[in-house]
């Protein structure tokens, strides 16, 4: 079987989960993104060799914590931890530290800033007024996706100059900007059929999810390369783990969560 086929399979399938689970109801989408949420401290501990025991307490205790409050207002205030941290993770992409460089407290709180608060900002995203909409978590992975491809379409053909070449040697400033732009007319389609959202925030949320997608494709390159690692994970065969896949959304989601309270 080729690695082709094999990856080709494996990507329909985690795309046929995402859209039934979001789509068929609030409970199995916070069921799945849980799970994910749980796969991504494990994969996050290997990367970062810290210890999965603590890791996961983290993480059981402040996503229990935060839907037990279910105060959305709480939140929106917590969540600057995450966007600071986050901020720190760009930040250091321009150091040459290695990873022993780092304490297991600075571990943990990247832990926090980097899986466990954003995967909650993404539990947050598709309400509105307390009110499930499935569409803005769909919506979001179709600007997500159109980015990815249209980066790697545009940069393979007409790339020239470097990104980021020491963290990731085949992203291009050229494919960048061709995502950036198919992202912006995807979320101008998309404003006229998802309704959640006006052109203005479906616009702004393009920009955001190219922008800070592809440094969150960056930051989960330098932690696989600090680590020796191609993939975070194998869960997913021939696409690797799931901090591989959810990369992008995972940096996004804690501006785009901020966005969405402000701007709606």
């Amino acid at each position: 079987m080729s690695e082709s086929f094999v990856r080709a399979i494996s990507g329909s399938v985690y795309i046929i989960l995402l859209l039934a689970a979001t789509l068929y109801s609030q409970v199995s989408f916070q069921i799945l993104f849980g799970l994910f949420l749980l796969i991504g401290i494990y994969e996050f501990s290997k990367l970062t060799r810290i210890s999965l025991v603590w890791s996961f307490a983290l993480g059981i205790t402040i996503t229990a914590a935060i839907y037990a409050l279910k105060d959305s207002a709480a939140f929106f205030y917590l969540n600057f931890i995450g966007v600071a941290l986050l901020i720190y993770l760009f930040v250091d992409l321009f150091s040459k530290k290695s990873k022993q460089d780092k304490t297991n407290l600075e571990k943990y709180l990247l832990l926090l800033g980097y899986i466990i608060l954003p995967f909650n900002a993404i539990l947050y995203l598709p309400f509105l007024n307390q009110i499930y909409h499935p569409n803005i978590i769909i919506g979001i992975f179709i600007l997500i996706w159109t980015n990815d491809t249209f980066a790697y379409i545009v940069g393979k053909k007409w790339g020239r100059h470097k990104l980021f070449e020491r963290i990731s040697p085949k992203k291009t400033i050229e494919g960048f900007a061709g995502g950036l732009i198919f992202t912006v007319i995807a979320a101008t389609i998309l404003s006229k059929y998802f309704t959640e959202f006006n052109a203005v925030l479906w616009i702004s949320s393009a920009i955001f999810v190219s922008i800070f997608g592809t440094i969150g494709d960056l930051v989960e390159s330098k932690f696989k390369r600090q680590a020796g690692v191609k993939d975070s994970g194998a869960i997913m065969p021939g696409h690797g783990g799931i901090l591989d896949r959810l990369d992008s959304i995972i940096f996004v989601s804690p501006f785009l969560y901020l966005i969405f309270q402000i701007l709606n």
